[in-house]
C-alpha cells in the first residue's frame, strides 16, 4: 500500500498517487482494486453507498466516506486513472463524509481561503496559479471540500497540484517543456507544488464567480442567486442524490452563504493582465483605509 495525505485524511492506496503528499498516517480511507462485476443490480445506490460506471474509465464503487474500490478498463493508462480518482471519485467521497464540494480553486490570503467558481475554462486554476506566482499560498484546485459544520466554514486544503493549460503556465512564468503532461487525454499540464502549499484549514472569507466582460468588476450577488450558483458549482450532484441526501446539502449550502458572501468577478480574456487582477481582488479583500 502507498500512504498518503489528502484533504486532511489518509489514503492508503494500492494505485501510486503522486499528486499526494506522502505520510504516515493511519487509514481513513483506502483505494484499492476489485472486480465489481458481480454487484450490478444487487444495490440501489444511497447516502453511503455509490456504484457506477464510467465510459473509457471503467467501474468504481465508493462506501461510507471510507473506501474506493475500482474495476479499471483493461490496460487503461494510470494517467487517466489518476485524474478520475482525484476528481470525480474522490468528491464523491467527500460528500458522503458531509462535506459541501465544489468545482473550484482557492488561495491563502491573510490567513483566510478565497475561492473562485466558475465553469469549466473560465479561468479558476488560472487565478490560482497567478497568486501562486506572486507569493500566495493555494488550498485547492479543481475539488475544494468545505467543512460547514463549526462556528466557520472551513476550506480543506487538497492536494499540492495545479493543473494548467501551456499559454497560461508560460504567461505565470513556466519555461516550456518545464511541467510534465497531466494525462495522455489532455494537452493540460501538471504543476505539483514544492512550496506554497496550506496544509491546514482556513476559514472560507469570500467566493468568487468568475464571468467575462470588457472591463474589470467586482458586483455583490444576492443570496438566492448565490444559491443558484453553488448548486451549479458543486461536484457530482447527480451521483447522490436521494431526497435525505439532497436536503442535508441545501441545508449545507444554505449554513455556508449565511456566513461567506458572493461576488461577480469580472474580467477581461487576457493572460497579460494577471497581476492587474491579483491586485483588483486583494483590494477588494483589504482595502486601503483613508485617514483624515
Amino acid at each position: 500500500m502507498y500512504v498518503y495525505t489528502g484533504f486532511n485524511l489518509g489514503i492508503h492506496s494500492e494505485l501510486p498517487l503522486p499528486e499526494l503528499t506522502t505520510s504516515n498516517t493511519q487509514a481513513d480511507i483506502t483505494i484499492r482494486l476489485g472486480n465489481l462485476n458481480d454487484l450490478q443490480g444487487e444495490h440501489s445506490n444511497s447516502n453511503d453507498y455509490f456504484l457506477g460506471s464510467i465510459e473509457g474509465v471503467g467501474m468504481v464503487l465508493v462506501k461510507e466516506g471510507r473506501e474506493i474500490i475500482l474495476d479499471p478498463n483493461p490496460e487503461i493508462d494510470e494517467s487517466i486513472l489518476r485524474p478520475f480518482i482525484l476528481g470525480a471519485v474522490i468528491s464523491i467521497l467527500l460528500r458522503q463524509r458531509g462535506l459541501l464540494v465544489l468545482h473550484a480553486s482557492s488561495v491563502a490570503i491573510n490567513g483566510e481561503a478565497i475561492a473562485f467558481i466558475g465553469e469549466s475554462g473560465w479561468g479558476k486554476s488560472t487565478l490560482a496559479e497567478a497568486f501562486h506566482s506572486q507569493g500566495y499560498s493555494i488550498l485547492t484546485d479543481d475539488v475544494m471540500a468545505v467543512s460547514v459544520d463549526g462556528y466557520q466554514p472551513l476550506v480543506i486544503p487538497s492536494f499540492p497540484q495545479v493543473r494548467l493549460w501551456s499559454d497560461t503556465a508560460a504567461a505565470v512564468g513556466h519555461a516550456p517543456g518545464s511541467l510534465p503532461s497531466l494525462s495522455i487525454e489532455t494537452p493540460k499540464l501538471s504543476h505539483i507544488l514544492s512550496d506554497g502549499f496550506v496544509q491546514t484549514p482556513l476559514p472560507l472569507k469570500r467566493i468568487y464567480v468568475l464571468d467575462f466582460a470588457a472591463e474589470f468588476k467586482i458586483i455583490p450577488v444576492d443570496m438566492q442567486t448565490s444559491f443558484v450558483e453553488l448548486m451549479r458549482h458543486s461536484r457530482e450532484v447527480q451521483a447522490l442524490k436521494t431526497p435525505e441526501h439532497m436536503n442535508a446539502y441545501l441545508h449545507l449550502c444554505t449554513s455556508l452563504l449565511k456566513q461567506v458572501p458572493v461576488y461577480r468577478l469580472q474580467r477581461k480574456r487576457s493572460l497579460s493582465a494577471l497581476s492587474n487582477l491579483v491586485d483588483l481582488i486583494t483590494s477588494d479583500i483589504s482595502p486601503v483605509q483613508c485617514y483624515a
